[in-house]
């Protein structure tokens, strides 16, 4: 695998769209013709050498091309919009839409990243060694496709309207979550180690959705079935299953009716 290292040099007066660093757009080229990629600061077009060092080639193809990106990065959003496949490793934080629309590959964050990381995600692997901002692997606004495949990993907080209108894939919050957490969801995973607070599951009418601390308020809209012994994400412990929302239209599978699962951990 080849690497290229990105150091950011002049920070931008505005925010950067920079959803040209992804090991997609950078696959064939060298240092020198990454460099003239375009990046947006507001209306203007500039290019990525007028912000950051490049030193080193991209692969072939995108899937032997690893990304790392230095230096403070706040300012920088769309890191691995569309990516496909390829690694990208970003030493700090980011602004929004981190992964956005993901496809496939890895990117890792080793700290924060800011609302819309992974929203519309069908694949790969998006981690974050921090906290995340609100609508985590949800739907862009004004859409009803949130994530429908792969997995994202924050190893702090999540804020709110997390999962919304989910339809496939994976999110685990390995601490605390705000409001809103998988409403509208018709599929996927969602698992939270910490608490969270209310409106969990509203309007979902299928998937899962796991919390092992506390939730503030439960949705009236969800029933009690019974106790479960399961192991979630390596952890056993019996938790306490609920249908829900009831108070949505819910399809039929096999002559039985399909509910949204809410876990919540008791033992």
């Amino acid at each position: 695998m080849e690497t290229v290292t990105l150091t950011i040099r002049n920070q931008p007066a505005l925010l950067l769209e920079a959803d040209n660093i992804s090991p997609d757009a950078f696959s064939g080229k060298r240092a020198a013709d990454i460099g003239k990629l375009h990046v947006y600061e507001g209306r203007s077009q500039h290019t990525l050498g007028e912000f950051f060092d490049v030193t080193g080639d991209a692969a072939a193809t995108a899937a032997d091309t690893r990304i790392v990106l230095k230096g403070d990065l706040t300012k920088v959003k769309y890191i691995g919009m569309k990516m496909s496949a390829g690694e990208v490793v970003v030493e700090g934080s980011l602004d929004m839409y981190a992964g956005a629309w993901m496809q496939g590959g890895k990117l890792l964050v080793k700290g924060n990243v800011n609302a819309f990381a992974g929203i519309g995600m069908r694949g790969g692997e998006l981690t974050i060694e921090g906290n995340a901002g609100n609508y985590l692997g949800a739907a862009y606004r004004g859409d009803w496709r949130g994530m429908q495949g792969g997995r994202i990993v924050v190893k702090g907080d999540a804020g709110s309207d997390i999962g919304t209108f989910m339809n496939g894939g994976e999110i685990v919050v390995g601490g605390n979550t705000d409001v809103h957490v998988g409403t509208h969801a018709e599929g996927g995973r969602i698992v939270i180690k910490g608490n969270a607070l209310s409106r969990v599951g509203g309007q979902m009418v299928e998937g899962e959705i796991y919390v092992y601390g506390t939730i503030d308020v439960m949705m009236p809209g969800f029933k009690y079935i019974k106790d479960e012994d399961l192991e979630v994400e390596g952890t056993k412990g019996t938790f306490a299953l609920y249908y829900g929302d009831t108070g949505e239209r819910h399809r039929k599978r096999k002559g039985e009716m399909v509910y949204g699962k809410l876990y919540r951990k008791v033992f």
